[in-house]
Formats: structure tokens, C-alpha cells, sequence
């Protein structure tokens, strides 16, 4: 669901409260564009999705953004009523809980001395 590796290292390289902006925004304009997803117009469709795919993966939601990735192609061949947008609504509700959840376990001091790699 999550790519710890890529998490990980995106809070190494720029700080844990860098990060932390990072994540507000991330959270904000995903869904932002979540909110205005559209089934509609193919063209927005693909155009929107290929965007939620890059913000993912980026940020480690790697399942979400392999839905997104397969919707986008779905979109790109003129066919958006089959993008399975309540699936990509789950997906990434998934994802944020899991990112949160992970995230405080790592921010509590640590009982048996092991951390999240």
C-alpha cells in the first residue's frame, strides 16, 4: 500500500518538518482534485489522474498511484466511465490512514529499542 523506502528517504532529504509541509500540501491538493474528479470528460479525467499519479508516487501511496496510472490509460483510450473512481477514493483513504498511523508509531518513543526502517 505504502513505499516506506520512498517516505523514508523523502524525510531524509529534506527534513522531518519539511516534510511535514510537504504532506499538508500534498493532502490538500489531492484532495482537492479528488473532490472535483469526473467521469465526464475523458480528456480532464486523464489529465487529473496523471497528476494524482505523480503527487503518489512521490509521496510513497503506491498503491493509490498504480489505480491512478491504470485509470489514466483507461481514460487515455476514450473510455472514463470505467475508471473505478469510488476505488481510487478507497485506495487513497487506505493510504492516508495507514501514512498517519505509520507516522505516529514513529514519532512515540520506542519501547523495544526498534524503530520503523
Amino acid at each position: 500500500m505504502l513505499d516506506w523506502n520512498r517516505i523514508n528517504e523523502l524525510r531524509a532529504e529534506v527534513g522531518d518538518d519539511e516534510f511535514q509541509l510537504i504532506l499538508e500540501l500534498f493532502l490538500d491538493e489531492v484532495e482537492g482534485v479528488l473532490m472535483r474528479l469526473s467521469r465526464r470528460n475523458a480528456l480532464r479525467l486523464e489529465t487529473n489522474l496523471h497528476f494524482l499519479k505523480g503527487c503518489a508516487w512521490n509521496l510513497g501511496f503506491s498503491d493509490f498511484g498504480n489505480l491512478c496510472d491504470q485509470g489514466e490509460r483507461i481514460a487515455a483510450q476514450g473510455r472514463p466511465m470505467q475508471v473505478d473512481t469510488p476505488g481510487l477514493l478507497q485506495s487513497y483513504s487506505e493510504s492516508k490512514r495507514a501514512l498517519m498511523r505509520g507516522l505516529e508509531a514513529d514519532a512515540r518513543p520506542v519501547q523495544t529499542g526498534m524503530r520503523r526502517a
